[in-house]
């Protein structure tokens, strides 16, 4: 049963509800139950408006108006039990009563909305909100982190949160593609697919498909107003995406960035072990490659492709392209492993 079927069949108990009561209401006062009926059904369904027109508010913004509230009503209890008004007639003291209500409620309102959960603790001294970790921060992913593959492993290392939600909207994008007429569009529909599915199956992960109703316009204007509702951090492999979220002040974590940040430092002088692979552009070079796709242009070794070799690197180079390092064998090494 998916949430918004539970939620709409919700609403309906509950209209039916109301009607009910106002039935029974109605034939003990009118001796007929079809005035309190009407009237039961039009309350059920005023609720249900007013539930539909705060779809955008939270569960904290609900708590810090009810704590105005509260405020509002300490205070108007306070006035009136100070006598302070005793010798006013009813009508002004109601009405005084009224507006320190309204205005210290407001104002309780305002204050609470505008702080934050470790600002509770001067009015609570002893009591302490946890503040949430990255840990357990959600992330929102979107099709191309999905068709990339490494969110599995990336949320196993525990440096992310391994709470993943998948909108609706974007499973049915991964569908599209799946059912593509062009091959390379199905074959990635259908790996985000698999990936969803293993990561669906995995016990270290929670994946959630949301039911996500964020209106109109493209998957990612969509993303970025999904990531807003949910207060979450989106998680993606698209740059611009992510340039436009961070505009709009959603957080939001590029794997790219990450890859650019954990490649390996290379400094001349550091030795390693490489698998030459092919021929370089000078007669005597051989060419190999870092597991980050670095390439290293070897001199003198253009004997040896084939081979796994010890080298010392002497210079590196940054180009448009990306680095570009440059080695030498290493003088005395026993260079015989072959690559099987």
């Amino acid at each position: 049963m998916t949430p918004l079927f539970t939620v709409n069949l919700l609403r309906v108990l509950f209209v039916t509800f109301c009607g009910v009561i106002g039935a029974s209401i109605s034939s003990e006062l009118l001796d007929s139950t079809l005035p309190g009926l009407l009237v039961g059904f039009v309350l059920g369904l005023l609720v249900v408006l007013v539930d539909r027109l705060l779809k955008g508010i939270s569960l904290r913004a609900f708590s810090s108006a009810t704590f105005g509230l509260l405020l509002g009503l300490i205070f108007a209890s306070l006035l009136s039990g100070s006598q302070v008004l005793r010798f006013q007639s009813e009508t002004v003291q109601w009405s005084v009563r009224l507006v320190v209500y309204v205005v210290f409620a407001y104002f309780g309102m305002m204050l609470a909305m505008r702080s934050n959960r470790d600002e509770f603790s001067l009015l609570i001294p002893y009591v302490r909100f946890t503040r949430e970790t990255v840990e357990h921060e959600p992330l929102l992913v979107d099709t191309s982190a999905i068709i990339d593959g490494r969110i599995a492993e990336l949320c196993a290392t525990g440096f992310v949160s391994r709470a993943l939600i998948v909108p609706r909207f974007v499973l049915t994008e991964l569908q599209a593609l799946a059912d593509s007429r062009e091959p390379i569009k199905r074959e990635r529909g259908r790996r985000g697919l698999d990936i969803l599915n293993q990561l669906q199956r995995s016990r270290e992960i929670e994946l959630t498909i949301h039911e996500s109703e964020s209106g109109e316009g493209s998957v990612d204007d969509r993303l970025v107003r999904t990531a807003k509702l949910l207060q979450a951090r989106l998680l993606t492999n698209d740059n611009s995406l992510c340039q436009v979220a961070r505009l709009q002040q959603v957080g939001a974590l590029n794997l790219n960035d990450l890859t650019r940040a954990l490649r390996p430092i290379v400094l001349a002088g550091d030795e390693m072990e490489l698998q030459l692979v092919k021929e370089g552009r000078d007669p005597h070079q051989a060419v190999g490659y870092l597991p980050d796709g670095t390439m290293i242009v070897i001199n003198h070794a253009r004997s040896l492709i084939g081979k796994t070799v010890k080298i010392v690197v002497s210079s590196t180079l940054q180009t448009a392209g990306g680095r570009l390092i440059f080695g030498e064998l290493k003088a005395g090494a026993d260079q015989i492993s072959f690559v099987r």
